[in-house]
């Protein structure tokens, strides 16, 4: 999988100069979190929801609502926006994408070709790929199953699941000697997989349904 198969295409950006509060407005009316800011056709930061609301005055200011109107309407998104801005490469890996956002701390990255922007991955959107990687809406079994961690031990597993099928295998954990995997099983005789496991000598863990 792909950054550019999970991105949003094309996202609506700003320029440097857009005012604050023109910037919530957008971020509020079209439900985004996050605007990456572009000048003359270059990506030079990146603006989320939270940087705009800690730019606006507390409530507990002695600012008249004039006041505060008159500083907002100066107030620009390069002066809140965070810059340099951690980015990701619309071919790269979506493992890749998910590994900077944890490591980052950070809920999204613009997606670039070269220096185009041309899309932007966020926390979402690797949830969704995790959920469709791992068929949690295609039912079936879920069955978690330590297998000896050595060549050809996968295969053999594998082997005792038809006639039903393994739509999805995820490594769960690293065990000593053994590995932790949690199969999806769907189709025909699936409730019988888990004994046919343990009759092959594997060793199933949990059993529940998809």
């Amino acid at each position: 999988m792909l950054v550019r198969d999970w991105m949003t295409k094309d996202p609506l950006t700003v320029a440097p100069d857009t005012p604050v509060l023109e910037a919530i407005n957008l971020l509020k009316n079209k439900g985004f979190r996050r605007l990456p800011v572009v000048k003359d056709g270059k990506l030079v930061g990146l603006v989320t929801d939270k940087d705009l609301k800690d730019a606006m005055p507390s409530k507990a200011t002695t600012l008249s609502v004039w006041e505060m109107n008159y500083l907002l309407s100066k107030l620009t998104v390069q002066e809140v926006m965070a810059k340099p801005v951690i980015t990701v490469e619309a071919d790269a890996p979506l493992e890749k994408a998910a590994l900077l956002m944890e490591e980052r701390k950070i809920g999204g990255l613009p997606v670039m070709e070269g220096e185009k922007l041309v899309g932007i991955i966020t926390v979402t959107d690797v949830l969704r790929a995790f959920i469709e990687v791992l068929g949690l809406k295609m039912g079936g079994l879920r069955i978690t199953v330590d297998i000896p961690d050595v060549p050809g031990a996968l295969a053999q597993m594998a082997r005792a699941v038809p006639p039903a099928n393994i739509v999805s295998i995820a490594t769960a954990a690293h065990l000593n000697g053994y590995q932790r995997l949690v199969l999806r099983v769907v189709g025909e005789d699936v409730e019988g997989v888990p004994d046919r496991l343990r009759a092959a000598g594997e060793r199933v863990v949990d059993v529940r349904p998809g």
